[in-house]
Protein backbone atom coordinates (compact mmCIF):
# COMPACT_ATOMS: atom_id res chain seq x y z
CA UNK A 1 0.00 0.00 0.00
CA UNK A 2 1.37 3.42 -1.16
CA UNK A 3 1.80 6.31 1.88
CA UNK A 4 2.36 9.84 1.45
CA UNK A 5 3.72 11.61 4.51
CA UNK A 6 4.37 14.98 5.09
CA UNK A 7 7.77 15.64 7.12
CA UNK A 8 7.93 19.34 8.78
CA UNK A 9 11.99 19.90 8.64
CA UNK A 10 14.20 22.48 9.57
CA UNK A 11 15.36 24.34 6.79
CA UNK A 12 19.32 23.51 6.30
CA UNK A 13 22.06 21.74 4.58
CA UNK A 14 21.64 18.10 5.00
CA UNK A 15 18.66 17.53 6.13
CA UNK A 16 17.39 16.16 2.98
CA UNK A 17 20.38 13.88 2.87
CA UNK A 18 19.88 12.62 6.21
CA UNK A 19 16.40 12.17 5.08
CA UNK A 20 16.82 10.00 2.72
CA UNK A 21 19.86 8.41 3.89
CA UNK A 22 17.27 6.64 6.56
CA UNK A 23 15.22 5.37 4.02
CA UNK A 24 18.30 3.69 2.49
CA UNK A 25 19.35 2.57 4.94
CA UNK A 26 16.12 0.77 6.36
CA UNK A 27 15.76 -0.91 2.93
CA UNK A 28 12.74 1.69 2.16
CA UNK A 29 12.29 2.79 -1.44
CA UNK A 30 10.92 6.24 -1.94
CA UNK A 31 9.13 6.45 -5.04
CA UNK A 32 8.36 10.15 -4.59
CA UNK A 33 10.06 13.18 -3.28
CA UNK A 34 9.16 16.66 -3.47
CA UNK A 35 10.74 19.23 -0.82
CA UNK A 36 10.43 22.79 -0.55
CA UNK A 37 9.85 25.63 1.87
CA UNK A 38 6.93 26.31 3.72
CA UNK A 39 5.20 29.88 4.92
CA UNK A 40 8.14 29.93 7.27
CA UNK A 41 11.64 30.13 5.97
CA UNK A 42 13.61 28.76 8.20
CA UNK A 43 11.28 25.08 7.40
CA UNK A 44 10.93 23.00 4.98
CA UNK A 45 8.09 20.30 3.98
CA UNK A 46 8.96 17.11 2.48
CA UNK A 47 6.36 15.01 0.51
CA UNK A 48 7.69 11.42 0.58
CA UNK A 49 5.71 8.52 -1.06
CA UNK A 50 6.60 5.10 0.27
CA UNK A 51 5.36 1.51 -0.44
CA UNK A 52 4.49 0.00 3.00
CA UNK A 53 2.20 -1.77 5.02
CA UNK A 54 0.79 -0.21 8.56
CA UNK A 55 3.55 -1.34 10.42
CA UNK A 56 6.35 -0.24 8.20
CA UNK A 57 4.53 3.05 7.72
CA UNK A 58 5.08 2.94 12.14
CA UNK A 59 8.64 2.65 12.00
CA UNK A 60 9.08 4.86 9.14
CA UNK A 61 7.58 7.81 11.39
CA UNK A 62 9.81 6.77 14.30
CA UNK A 63 12.63 6.48 12.88
CA UNK A 64 11.89 9.93 11.46
CA UNK A 65 11.31 11.43 14.63
CA UNK A 66 14.68 10.01 15.92
CA UNK A 67 16.37 12.71 13.17
CA UNK A 68 17.19 15.81 14.72
CA UNK A 69 15.91 17.98 12.45
CA UNK A 70 12.58 16.51 12.05
CA UNK A 71 10.00 18.91 13.79
CA UNK A 72 6.90 17.16 12.62
CA UNK A 73 5.50 13.78 11.04
CA UNK A 74 2.34 12.73 9.34
CA UNK A 75 0.51 10.67 7.29
CA UNK A 76 -1.38 11.95 4.47
CA UNK A 77 -4.55 10.01 3.84
CA UNK A 78 -5.19 9.86 -0.21
CA UNK A 79 -8.96 11.00 1.21
CA UNK A 80 -7.82 13.39 3.35
CA UNK A 81 -5.44 15.79 1.41
CA UNK A 82 -5.43 17.73 -2.28
CA UNK A 83 -2.51 15.58 -4.18
CA UNK A 84 -0.78 17.11 -7.23
CA UNK A 85 2.42 16.78 -9.56
CA UNK A 86 3.66 19.22 -12.12
CA UNK A 87 5.05 18.11 -15.20
CA UNK A 88 6.60 19.80 -18.10
CA UNK A 89 6.86 17.90 -21.62
CA UNK A 90 8.34 18.62 -24.95
CA UNK A 91 6.66 17.12 -27.64
CA UNK A 92 7.47 17.01 -31.12
CA UNK A 93 5.09 19.36 -33.02
CA UNK A 94 4.78 20.46 -36.93
CA UNK A 95 2.07 22.76 -38.90
CA UNK A 96 0.02 19.23 -38.90
CA UNK A 97 -0.29 18.43 -35.52
CA UNK A 98 -0.06 21.42 -33.09
CA UNK A 99 -3.66 22.08 -33.20
CA UNK A 100 -4.29 17.91 -31.97
CA UNK A 101 -1.71 18.76 -29.47
CA UNK A 102 -3.46 21.93 -28.14
CA UNK A 103 -6.49 20.16 -27.38
CA UNK A 104 -5.27 17.39 -25.80
CA UNK A 105 -3.35 20.39 -23.26
CA UNK A 106 -6.64 21.96 -23.29
CA UNK A 107 -8.19 18.87 -22.14
CA UNK A 108 -6.25 18.40 -18.97
CA UNK A 109 -6.30 21.94 -18.35
CA UNK A 110 -2.64 22.28 -19.31
CA UNK A 111 -0.76 25.23 -20.37
CA UNK A 112 1.81 25.90 -23.58
CA UNK A 113 4.81 27.28 -22.10
CA UNK A 114 7.16 27.12 -24.99
CA UNK A 115 6.66 26.99 -28.66
CA UNK A 116 9.71 26.56 -31.02
CA UNK A 117 9.25 25.43 -35.03
CA UNK A 118 9.74 21.73 -34.06
CA UNK A 119 7.97 21.51 -30.52
CA UNK A 120 5.99 22.23 -27.81
CA UNK A 121 6.54 22.40 -24.02
CA UNK A 122 3.53 21.69 -22.33
CA UNK A 123 2.89 22.55 -18.28
CA UNK A 124 0.52 20.49 -16.36
CA UNK A 125 -0.77 19.97 -12.82
CA UNK A 126 -2.73 17.60 -11.63
CA UNK A 127 -3.36 14.48 -9.66
CA UNK A 128 -0.67 11.70 -10.88
CA UNK A 129 -3.17 9.70 -13.03
CA UNK A 130 -4.17 12.68 -14.70
CA UNK A 131 -0.29 13.36 -15.93
CA UNK A 132 0.25 10.07 -16.77
CA UNK A 133 -3.17 9.57 -19.16
CA UNK A 134 -1.82 12.93 -20.33
CA UNK A 135 1.75 11.05 -20.92
CA UNK A 136 0.38 8.25 -22.97
CA UNK A 137 -2.08 10.48 -25.04
CA UNK A 138 1.11 13.09 -25.81
CA UNK A 139 3.40 9.51 -26.74
CA UNK A 140 2.31 9.15 -30.57
CA UNK A 141 3.80 12.44 -31.76
CA UNK A 142 7.33 11.91 -29.86
CA UNK A 143 7.94 12.97 -26.56
CA UNK A 144 11.25 14.70 -26.43
CA UNK A 145 12.13 15.16 -22.57
CA UNK A 146 10.13 15.11 -19.77
CA UNK A 147 10.82 15.90 -16.25
CA UNK A 148 7.81 15.51 -13.39
CA UNK A 149 7.95 16.59 -9.96
CA UNK A 150 6.75 14.07 -7.84
CA UNK A 151 3.45 13.95 -5.75
CA UNK A 152 3.16 17.29 -3.75
CA UNK A 153 -0.07 17.31 -0.70
CA UNK A 154 -1.57 19.23 1.77
CA UNK A 155 -4.11 17.64 4.02
CA UNK A 156 -7.42 19.57 4.02
CA UNK A 157 -9.24 21.51 6.37
CA UNK A 158 -7.60 24.52 8.40
CA UNK A 159 -5.37 21.29 10.06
Amino acid sequence: MKHTISVIVENKPGVLHRVSGLFSRRGFNIESLAVGTTEKPNTSRMTIVVDGDEQTLEQITKQLYKQIDVLKVFDLPEDQAIERELALIKVSANEKTRGEITQIADMFKARIVDVSENALMIEVSAEKEKVENMQKLLTKFGIKELVRTGKIALQKGSQ
